[in-house]
């Protein structure tokens, strides 16, 4: 099965000077949880999560229109082209311990999302569909626990 054939190919998106007040309202009316950045020629240059909204928001003593997508963004970008296989999808997933991955064209510009919700609505045991042990496999490597780096960086510091 193609990435194609699952991926939401309508993704909401925002540019790097878009305040996290307009990233959260975005985000809220597309019932989303992540939002590609774009440049001015619709190439995928970063992505900014509703957990990094919360976790920017919570540590800076700032309004949200204050604070642009482009200072918290992650430049990291996992993604997958229309064309992969939906297993190559969910290695990438796997390997970047990410839910949602951007659907780029060879040339970079945005063409849909995938999510783990897409994978699980087509997981089954039938013909065609993604075996069910294989998506918690992967449910399971993404979740695993990993300590966040500010936290080791105060253990060592301690």
């Amino acid at each position: 099965m193609k990435v194609r054939d699952v991926m939401a190919e309508t993704p909401a998106s925002c540019s790097m000077d878009t305040n996290l007040g307009t990233a959260v309202e975005i985000l809220w009316t597309r019932n989303c949880g992540i939002l590609p950045i774009v440049d001015s020629d619709q190439k995928v240059v970063g992505v900014v999560t509703d957990r990094d909204i919360c976790i920017a928001l919570g540590t800076r003593n700032r309004l949200p229109g204050e604070i642009t997508v482009g200072e918290i963004a992650s430049g990291n970008v996992f993604a997958c082209t229309p064309d992969d296989e939906v297993h190559t999808a969910l290695s990438i997933m796997a390997q970047g311990k990410v839910r949602r991955l951007p659907v780029i064209s060879t040339e970079g510009t945005l063409k849909g999302l995938l999510s783990l919700d897409d994978v699980v609505m087509h997981s089954g045991p039938g013909k065609g569909e993604i075996p069910y042990h294989e998506v918690v496999a992967i449910l399971k490597s993404i979740f695993q626990a990993v300590t966040p780096e500010i936290a080791l960086r105060r253990e060592k510091a301690a």
